[in-house]
């Protein structure tokens, strides 16, 4: 039986790139040494990062105006770690809060500051993105913060915000690598590489060089983006084997035809996934239309009481972690860039069948 992982995070890898590392997990390229075994002081993890970094900048066309660092903490550690490298000597944080993981950001971030909700989708249970005329912006906030592909909630930004001078601070945990971006729009790209990028335990930031100053004197030097910047992201010892992994990925990535060619191809398998829930009378997608995620589409079955009869045959089928994060409920399936679109139908073909026949 086929098996197709709709899991949130960790997640789907490609399985070329499982394959590979299978295939090297003993000896690294003639070395003898398995990569988790590796000094990242030594030549062989110093290629491998460095390569991984090449061709992240190469895949997101990240300028030399930028910073790409190879840090730990996840996106959560990031939330606090944010506010104390980006401060500086302002007192306000601007922020636009679209669902579970903006407030996690929030909640980080008034331990530093003064947080200025610019705007909020809380009105409607976070359906949707607010618009940028809606957003109230503070003249003196040190940067303002989006997260852009909310995984929960299943909304996401499908425009870039302009807010002029102020630095734009964007949490791309869930859909980063999964289509085109603008890097140079943003002050600072982070995200943990759980969903499309690697195993966890590594996080991508992406930072302009001219905001590498603004660091807290309380920020601790693993954490400080402009040490780690200076010491090749090895300040501390790197999340070593699972920028390996990331690396492998990237390569997969360009291997793909780049995120112009994966991104048709998420927009497609969003589409088919979107389409058949449309089209049900049994399941429904609450977010609204022009703000839903490519990435996490959350779904509902009217009837919940057939909710663990839906769960049990998709299990059986090989459809696996498709149940809805705790705060919400219902159903999740996440489809991410490794997900392939057999996946995609087979989870069609299964709505299909279960609202034809279904069975508590």
């Amino acid at each position: 039986m086929t098996v197709f992982n709709f899991s949130a995070g960790p997640a789907v890898l490609p399985k070329e790139v499982l394959q590979r590392a299978a295939a090297e997990m003993l000896d690294w390229h003639g070395s003898g040494m398995s990569v988790m075994e590796m000094s990242h002081r030594g030549s062989e993890f110093i290629s491998i990062a460095d390569k991984a970094e090449a061709d992240l900048r190469t895949l997101m066309s990240i300028g030399d105006d930028y910073e790409v660092l190879f840090l730990q903490g996840g996106a959560i550690g990031e939330n606090a770690i944010v506010p104390m490298n980006l401060l500086g000597d302002c007192k306000t944080i601007d922020f636009v809060n679209t669902g579970e993981w903006s407030k996690r950001s929030i909640k980080e971030a008034k331990k530093y500051a003064q947080v200025n909700i610019a705007a909020s989708s809380e009105d409607k249970s976070f359906m949707y993105v607010p618009e940028r005329a809606s957003w109230k912006l503070s003249p003196d906030a040190a940067y303002v913060h989006v997260c852009t592909n909310e995984t929960i909630g299943g909304v996401e930004y499908q425009w870039t915000p302009d807010v002029g001078a102020v630095p734009l601070v964007a949490d791309m945990s869930s859909h980063i690598l999964s289509r085109l971006v603008d890097v140079s729009k943003y002050g600072v790209i982070y995200g943990g590489a759980q969903k499309n990028v690697g195993p966890a335990g590594l996080t991508l930031v992406i930072v302009r060089k001219d905001l590498l100053d603004r660091a807290l004197a309380i920020t601790p030097s693993a954490f400080h983006w402009k040490e780690q910047a200076e010491s090749d992201s090895m300040l501390n010892t790197p999340p070593t084997y699972a920028i390996y992994i990331a690396g492998m990925v990237f390569e997969w990535l360009l291997a793909q035809g780049g995120l112009a060619a994966i991104e048709k191809k998420n927009i497609a398998k969003a589409k088919l996934l979107y389409d058949a829930l449309d089209a049900s009378q049994l399941y429904y997608n609450p977010v609204r239309k022009e703000d839903r995620s490519r990435m996490n589409v959350p779904f509902k079955l009217r009837d919940e009481s057939l909710d663990g009869a839906f769960l049990k045959g998709a299990q059986q089928r090989g459809l696996l972690q498709l149940k809805g994060h705790r705060s919400v409920g219902g159903m999740r399936a996440s489809i991410y860039n490794a997900m392939p679109i057999e996946g995609v139908q087979a989870l069609v073909d299964y709505l299909r069948e279960f609202e034809r026949n279904p069975a508590k």
